[in-house]
């Protein structure tokens, strides 16, 4: 047989055996005969690389190459899902849909505790991975998935659409778990506090290798895209279950209310004796002509809800306090337990808050308290067993002095946490700052993390965020864990991040209450540090979603001395203060009003925006006479067809759009008819939207 058939007769059974395996459960060949096969397919390719293929089975090991991270627009929306604790609520949502779409059937399926992730597949193969991020952007580790066995690389059968995307949840079996951090603390490394950071931690590393020695494992429950099999979510999932995806068996169709409650009993008793973490049950509308009747909020489905299971409760004794500061000086109680077993986990600490939740618990040392996981990354204590209680206990009073540096703490006027005011003084506060300012969504300098930072600080190099800019290589070089390597890769990155944008360097320095959405704003109303330093509280406060309380904390920031230093150090070091001004592009587009509606193949509806603008024209909301053009996109409203047509809009597709751009308005106008009744020469957008899925 030739080279070329025999592997394409390998990886095509490897591929057929990996699915019997992981989705079918019913292994075909022993797990040797399956690495023989395996180990002949690398060999062969080595001695063939003219035959690869990104998607063989042999790159299921990953490699140890480092992958940074490319941000990816979602083609459809991620959106997240509404959660509700309580019974009633989740009637509320059954009768309403049932009161606007009538009889109707429900898909009930396990909501999996794991990190979600949407796959695109064109022409049967899968091409990217993206995580969901703010639900518009994610990061593509499309390396790292391709080592998840239970995701298939190539998909079985032949009727797949040509383009689509499956959503789903990856996550980490209990057992894998339980393994990890047994090792993790067998080399004195923190463990990871349950399977659902343990997932998202391991996606996210660098080595693609270290992922596949993880062994995260999928369950795929949506999927998005264009003619699509059929329109019912149910029918869609089964059908996708033959192309080799994993869907779980845990689902069921539930015509009415009492058949719902069933499959939630029925889950909540399901849960404990899974393989895997679950949090709860999710109900969605299955067909998915409903769900586009139903529509959504600014911020999730109305067709679909996540009812969460009441949280499981252990009873443990309280040992002791230990209180953390953070870098807004922050300082928050963490009671230490004697070790309980909880969902899983050994639990030995958890969250108290702060001062007022004591109160109100009356919560005192050796109390028997109960601890709740309650979607926390730490658990919390949510009550004080009393009949247990010792007859000599006595109130807990809480710290007056920070527990690092001996500060008096004080209180701010409406809030409940205590602060310790050193915040140029406190070593946790200024090691806090460095690990923000050094963060991926700040200034995304890579090869310092939270313990070299507090090392950095420790050995007296940086006590402040500017000092980082003035670190030299044989400085890093010496230091534990460092090396001449880490400390090239430090001073490249440093140099790097001399090119952030002046948005995220706004919120790189740390100023209270201004987050990466308050930042941006800041940047765009005010366009530089300068002007946003010299800006009274009012004027700060005309920025959007900028209200008195972050106003008057930026006004405190730049007034103290010891800030105001680090900032002028940070502009010398050559940090962006500054945003980049908007430059026109060319004048193909100019004077001309262009409405955006539908979908789009190779733009987001944003990156046409920008497209239009940078070109010299101007974008409406909606379809009136001052309109010249409508860009129609797939699953456009029929309203806005309809109205352009009505009044002589030209109708315009992505690809006449492009044409506009590159070669002018005139040339491409001329060749395209008007939308009043006669043919187009472009896509007819599918105006009835069938086919086509938003999907969180």
């Amino acid at each position: 047989m030739a080279p070329k058939e025999r592997i394409e007769e390998l990886r095509e059974k490897l591929n057929e055996y990996n699915r019997l395996y992981y989705v079918e459960n019913t292994p075909a060949v022993s797990d040797r005969q399956f690495d023989e096969m395996l180990r002949e397919l690398q060999e062969l390719e080595q001695r063939y690389p003219e035959y690869y293929d990104v998607n063989s089975p042999t790159q299921r090991v990953g490699s140890d190459m480092t992958n940074r991270f490319e941000a990816v627009r979602h083609r459809y929306p991620m959106m997240s899902l509404a959660n509700t604790y309580s019974l009633e609520e989740l009637r509320e949502f059954y009768d309403r849909v049932t009161k606007e779409t009538g009889d109707t059937e429900f898909a009930c399926e396990l909501k999996f505790d794991g990190t979600a992730i949407s796959l695109t597949y064109e022409e049967g193969r899968l091409v990217r991975a993206v995580t969901r991020g703010d639900g518009t952007m994610g990061d593509d580790v499309t390396a790292n998935v391709r080592t998840i066995r239970s995701i298939p690389l190539v998909l079985s059968g032949d009727d797949w659409p040509r383009y689509f995307e499956m959503r789903g949840e990856i996550y980490m079996p209990r057992a894998v778990f339980a393994a990890l951090n047994r090792e993790k603390e067998e080399i004195g490394e923190q463990p990871f506090a349950n399977p659902r950071n343990a997932a998202a931690g391991t996606l996210k590393l660098q080595n693609s290798s270290v992922v596949a020695s993880r062994r995260l494992e999928c369950f795929l429950y949506a999927m998005a895209g264009e003619g699509l099999p059929y329109e019912s979510h149910w029918e869609n999932l089964n059908k996708a279950r033959e192309w080799g995806f994993r869907i779980s068996d845990h689902m069921r169709l539930c015509r009415t209310w009492e058949e719902i409650i069933g499959f939630i009993d029925d889950a909540d008793r399901l849960r404990p004796n899974l393989p895997y973490d679950t949090d709860g049950a999710v109900v969605k509308v299955d067909r998915y002509d409903l769900q586009r009747r139903l529509g959504s909020t600014a911020k999730a489905p109305r067709w679909a809800v996540a009812y969460k299971f009441k949280a499981e409760q252990a009873l443990t004794r309280l040992v002791s306090v230990e209180f953390s500061v953070g870098r807004t000086g922050a300082v928050t109680p963490v009671a230490n337990l004697e070790p309980v077993q909880l969902a899983g986990t050994t639990v030995k600490r958890a969250s108290l808050h702060n001062a007022d939740q004591i109160a109100l618990l009356d919560v005192r040392l050796d109390d028997m308290v109960y601890v709740e996981k309650g979607g926390e990354i730490i658990p919390k204590i949510t009550g004080v067993e009393e009949a247990m209680r010792r007859p000599d206990s006595k109130p807990f009073e809480f710290v007056t002095h920070c527990p690092q540096c001996g500060a008096e703490l004080v209180r701010y006027e409406g809030e409940a946490a205590w602060y310790c005011p050193n915040s140029s003084g406190c070593p946790p506060q200024i090691v806090g700052r460095i690990v923000h300012f050094i963060s991926r969504k700040a200034m995304d300098i890579e090869g310092i993390g939270e313990e070299t930072a507090a090392l950095f600080y420790s050995e007296g190099m940086v006590r402040d965020v500017a000092d980082l800019y003035d670190l030299k290589p044989e400085q890093v070089a010496v230091l534990p864990r460092l090396g001449e390597k880490s400390a090239a890769n430090i001073m490249e990155s440093l140099l790097r991040s001399r090119e952030v944008p002046f948005a995220r360097v706004l919120y790189a320095l740390g100023i209270r209450f201004v987050g990466e959405t308050t930042a941006r704003n800041l940047a765009a109303h005010f366009r530089s540090l300068d002007a946003v330093m010299a800006a009274s509280q009012e004027e700060l406060a005309q920025a959007e979603e900028v209200g008195d309380k972050i106003a008057g904390s930026i006004r405190e920031y730049f007034a103290d001395p010891v800030n105001l230093r680090i900032v002028e150090r940070l502009r010398a070091a050559g940090v962006q203060f500054a945003a980049d001004e908007e430059q026109r592009l060319s004048d193909s587009l100019a004077g001309l009003h262009i409405v955006i509606s539908g979908t789009f193949r190779r733009h987001s509806r944003d990156e046409l925006k920008a497209l239009i603008e940078s070109h010299g024209g101007r974008n409406l909301a909606a379809v009136s006479k001052n309109a010249d053009y409508l860009l129609a996109g797939d699953n456009m409203g029929p309203a806005k067809l309809a109205k352009a047509t009505k009044l002589g809009v030209r109708i315009i597709s992505e690809e006449d759009f492009e044409r506009m751009v590159e070669e002018g308005v005139e040339k491409t106008a001329a060749e395209r008819p008007m939308a009043n009744g006669e043919p187009t020469d472009g896509i007819v957008p599918d105006t009835d939207g069938t086919g086509q899925q938003s999907l969180f």
